[in-house]
């Protein structure tokens, strides 16, 4: 006779039959929610999970949070958290990262403030994922309190987390922070290379940004990554480093990474910047489909060399093409009508920003406008437009620094007057304020009120930023300041070179000094004999001396040209046969057989 089956055996066979099944049921669901790319599958499937009871195992409704967190539906992320009985870090860590990637930065530290009241310990993620949200607000006091709190986890070596504070130190303009950590990693990968690189670029400090990269590329055996070859290409922009440019370029093209949005559009940047701006449209035609950076960037470029239609000429294009210009893009195509005199076309850019693509207008455009109303010697529209702006201090002091160097262009003492005392009152600017407001004194014929202007500088110890010049030869920058011929290259050859060039341009009818005047964007340099020693002069000579006859010699200068080296340049360029490409501040000159692209309109 068959004997009967203990029953507890049966009780436990059924037992382990039955987690089988939902073991089976949970793999189920949990395979299909990694591959849901859809919210309605996504809902679907939350409600087979519910009804299986799979949403009692924090591990299945893990995977559903995170399916959620993936389709950006981090509201109804957050209430399947809140339904969770007992949430733990992967829980945690995954709510706080769909709150940063939908760019709600501030919701997800306050939920890791909660976390150790729920007795959950963050992990290396979660701290990863918290200091990138720091990055995103610049928020620095904030950062600093959780890297005192990584430390004392054990974090302070880990990779992933350093890697993170050295970005959020660099988004927050603490470079010397991010380099901190940095030199502390035990060991680097390519990402922290890359975002310390990004952090010096970002904060203008190129030189060491391209330091760095040498380093990255004599101790490690990785290739560079698209991220960072874009950030030296852009260090290379910001720098005026042509040759150093062209050479992240090759390796961008021996990396394979030539054909990447970000790099081609940091490329494009770099050439305009450079002053090539033949090369950025080669690779701005070469983008298959083009975003709305880098037709910014051609936008920008061409704006900065005086090609005003071509601007407007892309930016139709751009329109046509059915892609979106952000805020950025105006300011691009407000800063070419400016430059070009297309004052008609520039208002009614302004007014086509928020009534046909919403986008408000800031201040950095209306003082595009400004600029824009004050070179055409519209001054009154300007005023009565700057004032009528509530801008904080920063763009303020931009906003009346412009009306500044309109005013003085125009001999307008009572505008300028109001804009120096704008820009004294708020503490910005206040060197270059008090030279522009003397120089329109003098323009005017006031030179008492310019004397007396110039004794309080000196009384109070202000001092003009002084103005400087480089240029870039073969892999080598040589930089050249105002009136220093003892501390200049080659300076008996430079200064030999310079006289026998103003005896051929005076034969041409030239007279110094005339127009030698400086303002409130140009170096304070005396009439003269000091005139001819003006920096970017000097660099000139120096790059006439060593660069290849024929050749383009490409200058970079920190403030803006003055009016007696621009014509200088034109007469000299057709005295040698030579172009040259000056670029200064405010724009790019390109002078060629005695004229120059801007049409003396600067």
């Amino acid at each position: 006779m068959r004997q009967p089956l203990n029953r507890n055996l049966v009780s436990a066979l059924s037992r382990q039959t039955h987690l089988s099944f939902v073991q089976t049921e949970a793999h189920n669901h949990i395979q299909r929610l990694r591959n849901c790319s859809d919210f309605v599958s996504a809902a679907s499937l939350h409600s087979k999970v519910l009804k299986s009871g799979l949403l009692a195992h924090t591990f299945t409704a893990n995977h559903l949070l995170n399916c959620y967190v993936r389709l950006r539906r981090i509201d109804h992320a957050r209430n399947l958290f809140d339904e969770i009985s007992e949430p733990n870090i992967v829980s945690w860590t995954s709510l706080i990262s769909g709150y940063v990637d939908v760019g709600r930065p501030g919701i997800a530290l306050c939920m890791f403030g909660k976390m150790p009241g729920c007795s959950v310990m963050p992990n290396e993620f979660t701290f990863a994922t918290v200091i990138k949200a720091c990055s995103i607000f610049s928020d620095l006091r904030t950062g600093k309190e959780i890297h005192a709190r990584l430390e004392v986890f054990g974090f302070r070596v880990n990779l992933v987390v350093c890697s993170s504070l050295v970005d959020m130190y660099g988004k927050c303009n603490d470079v010397d922070g991010a380099r901190r950590v940095f030199d502390l990693m035990g060991c680097r990968n390519v990402v922290s290379w890359t975002s310390m690189i990004t952090a010096y670029a970002q904060n203008a400090r190129g030189d060491e940004a391209l330091q760095l990269f040498r380093e990255f590329s004599h101790l490690m055996s990785d290739r560079p990554n698209h991220f960072m070859l874009a950030s030296i290409v852009s260090a290379c922009s910001s720098l005026g480093r042509l040759v150093s440019g062209k050479v992240a370029h090759g390796a961008v093209i021996r990396g394979g990474h030539d054909l990447s949005d970000v790099v081609a559009s940091a490329l494009v940047d770099m050439y305009a910047k450079c002053g090539c701006l033949d090369y950025s449209d080669k690779i701005f035609r070469r983008i298959r489909y083009p975003s709305v950076v880098p037709y910014t960037s051609m936008i920008v470029g061409a704006a900065k060399f005086g090609l005003g239609k071509l601007s407007l000429e892309l930016f139709s294009e751009m329109i046509d093409r059915g892609i979106k210009p952000n805020d950025v893009t105006f300011v691009g195509v407000l800063h070419a009508c400016s430059h070009s005199g297309l004052v008609d076309e520039g208002l009614e850019h302004l007014k086509s920003m928020f009534d046909k693509h919403g986008i408000l207008p800031s201040t950095k455009h209306y003082t595009c406008v400004v600029d824009m109303l004050g070179r055409t010697g519209r001054l009154d529209e300007a005023y009565q437009l700057a004032k009528s702006i509530q801008a904080d201090q920063n763009f303020g002091a931009l906003l009346w620094g412009t009306l500044l160097s309109a005013s003085r262009l125009h001999g307008r003492v009572d505008i300028a007057v109001e804009a120096s005392k704008q820009l004294i009152d708020s503490n910005q600017q206040v060197a270059g304020a008090y030279v522009a407001l003397s120089n329109t004194y003098i323009l005017a014929g006031e030179w008492d009120k310019a004397h007396n202007l110039r004794s309080e500088m000196k009384r109070n110890q202000v001092r003009k930023e002084p103005g400087c010049s480089w240029i870039e030869i073969q892999d080598s920058s040589y930089v050249f300041y105002a009136g220093d011929v003892s501390s200049c290259a080659q300076g008996t050859e430079v200064v030999n070179l310079l006289r026998e060039l103003e005896s051929r341009m005076k034969e041409r009818g030239y007279v110094g000094g005339s127009n030698g005047l400086v303002f409130v964007d140009v170096e304070e340099e005396a009439k003269g004999e000091i005139l001819g020693l003006h920096s970017e002069r000097l660099a000139l000579a120096f790059g006439l001396i060593n660069t290849p006859k024929g050749g383009t010699v490409r200058i970079m200068k920190n403030l803006r040209m003055c009016t007696d080296c621009h014509e200088a340049f034109k007469l000299i360029s057709a005295i040698v046969e030579r172009d040259f490409v000056v670029r200064d501040v405010n724009r790019f000159h390109h002078f060629k057989n005695g004229f120059c692209i801007c049409g003396d309109f600067w």
